[in-house]
């Protein structure tokens, strides 16, 4: 079983950090707490220089059962306690494959990557399997990564695992392999006009009938962009889809 002291290690240590930085913490907090309050999505902050959850918002998805504030006196012994044992192992690798290719990023384009990827969620008999996505919020003055956001949705997929670092917009990303232990450069799906606005309208909870009088197309056209949009996006429901592109940045 994993210790807390293993996720820390050289790449994603912060070692001198001005306490001014802290001034605007609250400011912060509140910030992260009104985005919170639009969406389901669960999302705390990472603090590399004290090695602590920083601000848990309340959204319960990813509470385990605490409430915000007991997840965030646990820290990253929520980890331990609610992921199952053999992803633990996953997670770790994952922070130090992770820490390494962002430490390889030039200074200037660090804050415009997010690594995600999928784990299980312990809760009492109930067991979820989430998206876990990174981004820098904040970095120290060597360009280290401070604070991070993350952000906790539903995952797409059926599996742990699909461990992808990307910068929006770009045209190709970094897939990290579990079987070979190292990042694996992609070309990024990109969503053609008619399969954006399928995708987009499906959000808006049309049927695939109205969609169609929406595009001025005939039904039989909607189904063919969304069976090829599946097969690109090697998903099988639309749902599933909308979630694809969204943790993908795709839209």
């Amino acid at each position: 079983m994993a210790k807390v002291e293993d996720f820390f290690f050289d790449e994603n240590s912060v070692s001198e950090l001005d306490d001014e930085r802290y001034a605007h913490v609250e400011l912060l907090k509140r910030a992260i707490d009104a985005m919170a309050n639009a969406t389901y999505q669960s999302i705390y902050v990472i603090d590399y220089f004290k090695r602590e959850f920083l601000h848990v918002a309340s959204n319960p998805l990813f509470l385990g059962g605490h409430t915000a504030e007991q997840m965030k006196e646990m820290g990253y012994q929520f980890y331990i306690d609610h992921v199952p044992e053999d992803e633990q192992e996953m997670l770790l690798e994952i922070n130090t494959a992770g820490f390494k290719k962002f430490n390889d990023i030039p200074l200037e384009e660090r804050d415009g990557y997010f690594i995600s990827y999928d784990f299980h969620i312990v809760d009492g008999e109930n067991r979820f399997l989430i998206n876990h996505k990174m981004t820098p919020f904040a970095l120290a003055d060597d360009g280290r990564l401070w604070l991070a956001m993350c952000v906790v949705s539903l995952s797409s997929h059926s599996e742990p695992g699909h461990i992808e670092m990307r910068k929006k917009g770009a045209p190709t990303y970094w897939e990290y392999s579990l079987n070979h232990h190292l990042w694996i450069t992609r070309d990024t799906v990109v969503l053609r006009p008619q399969e954006r606005q399928v995708l987009i309208l499906s959000a808006q909870g049309l049927t695939v009938a109205q969609i169609a009088e929406k595009m001025c197309r005939s039904v039989d056209t909607i189904k063919t962009y969304k069976r090829v949009m599946f097969e690109r996006l090697g998903t099988r429901s639309i749902t599933e889809a909308l979630t694809l592109a969204t943790n993908s940045g795709l839209i």
